[in-house]
């Protein structure tokens, strides 16, 4: 593919993209907009599945555009297009601006104040390009998927093996002088895999994604993880409904913080539909609890010299002591709530929950008895009152040790109660996300099973 090739002619297509996006300024500023910003980017990607030994899908995308947003005082108008002909660029400014003129004042409005623009720019070591083409990817798919079937007679079926690869170019610029570009690689690994037979089929499965394809599990790992995953939900059981210690994987402990951060977002804040608000300066926590979040790792999913609106990011405390340190705010939410940016406007970055304990083996050893949980269905939690409601399965816990699966149970609670009652954040990070959290103990929840 194109984008992962050896021929690396990324920072040349960045400027092109550069050149593109001061041309659109300049064109606001002509239109008579006070403010405008640009976002351009260039994305190329491979995709390769494979089910049973013969390929399925094999699917390369190449995908261009650009988007502006003006301001005439306080009036917004955007506009975006995929074509970068001069011809369609000129419509687009002109489409934004025609919706800025109509558009009503929003006194929130407005690009980030300057002073915040970021002005020290660097790369984190996350653009990695390879020759990759669509028969290898499909070599690795098939290697990755037959990997796992050969694990055990009792895998019959498949849902598959899939080889991905991406790279992205982006080119951020606004009216305040401040242009930034950043360029980035992904590569993933996935295989899904079914054991049993008739209404005694499970399924499960592994990933691996990085983006280095060095730093990718090899496809035999990937498939066994998968198999291994697999064969050991085979025979589960219900639980009687009660209440029970809960041990969330590190990989379903993310969902915890995902709520979390959804809480405490600036668009749920300054909407009142948060059951979080108002709590900046309060413990939610245990008082060993902290997150921190670092947008300069070193090869991480989320690091970046400036968010989406060209703020300077920089490291800092989301939670410490237990204690809401900030919320999660762009410069429109801060406008909002009457506060200032926290350089978030994307998102957050990459984030770290403080580990208290060892790994997986050793917290259900601590746990002694009760539920750890592998997967969560539905999206039952309300993010007015933190009520929480999922279906999960997993194992029970006996002795420290998994006794057997279980499944078609569902766990219950409120947010603000479980936050409060985490007992232990493991060591044992899933690093295949920007939220580094290890697995976490819930000290007790309600589990729905039999009855």
């Amino acid at each position: 593919m194109d984008a992962i090739a050896v021929a690396d002619d990324s920072r040349a297509r960045l400027a092109r993209l550069s050149d593109l996006a001061q041309r659109m300024l300049e064109g606001a500023r002509a239109a008579g907009a006070s403010q405008a910003e640009v976002n351009c980017n260039e994305d190329t990607g491979l995709a390769v599945n494979v089910r049973m030994g013969e390929v399925e899908t094999v699917e390369a995308t190449r995908d261009r555009g650009v988007s502006i947003t003006v301001y005439f005082g306080q009036r917004k108008g955007s506009a975006s297009s995929a074509d970068l002909r001069e011809e369609s660029l000129s419509a687009t400014l002109a489409q934004a601006c025609a919706i800025a003129r109509y558009a009503e004042d929003d006194p929130c409005g407005g690009l980030a104040d300057a002073a915040l623009m970021a002005r020290s720019l660097r790369e984190f070591d996350s653009w990695h390009p390879a020759p990759f083409d669509a028969d290898r990817a499909i070599d690795v798919a098939l290697a990755c998927e037959a990997a796992g079937r050969e694990v055990d007679p009792r895998i019959g079926n498949s849902d598959g093996a899939s080889m991905n690869a991406n790279a992205s170019l982006s080119v951020y610029a606004n009216s305040h002088g401040f242009l930034g570009s950043e360029r980035s690689t992904s590569w993933s690994l996935g295989c899904a895999l079914i054991a049993g037979e008739g209404e005694a089929m499970q399924r499960d499965g592994w990933y691996s994604v990085a983006l280095a394809p060095g730093d990718l599990e090899s496809p035999a790992a990937v498939g066994r993880k998968a198999a291994q995953r697999t064969l050991d939900r085979l025979a589960p059981r219900l639980l009687p409904t009660g209440q029970v210690p809960v041990l969330f994987s590190a990989e379903m402990a993310r969902s915890l913080i995902g709520s979390f951060l959804g809480a405490v977002s600036g668009g749920a804040l300054y909407r009142r539909a948060s059951f979080l608000l108002d709590s900046a300066g309060t413990r939610v926590f245990p008082e060993w609890f902290a997150i921190e979040e670092d947008p300069f790792l070193p090869r991480g999913f989320r690091s970046a010299s400036f968010d989406a609106e060209g703020v300077a990011t920089r490291r800092s405390a989301l939670v410490e002591a237990g204690i809401v340190q900030r919320y999660v705010l762009g410069s429109y939410s801060a406008r909002q709530l009457g506060l200032e940016t926290t350089a978030n406007a994307g998102g957050v970055h990459n984030l770290t929950v403080k580990a208290n304990a060892g790994d997986l083996a050793s917290q259900m050893k601590a746990m002694g008895r009760g539920l750890l949980v592998t997967e969560l269905m539905g999206q039952g939690v309300n993010p007015i009152t933190g009520d929480y409601s999922r279906g999960a399965a997993g194992f029970w816990v006996e002795g420290g040790e998994r006794a057997y699966p279980v499944d078609g149970i569902t766990i219950a609670g409120n947010l603000r109660q479980m936050f409060s009652a985490i007992e232990a954040v493991g060591s044992d990070i899933d690093p295949r996300s920007h939220i580094h959290v290890g697995s976490l103990l819930v000290g007790r929840m309600t589990v729905a099973g039999s009855g």
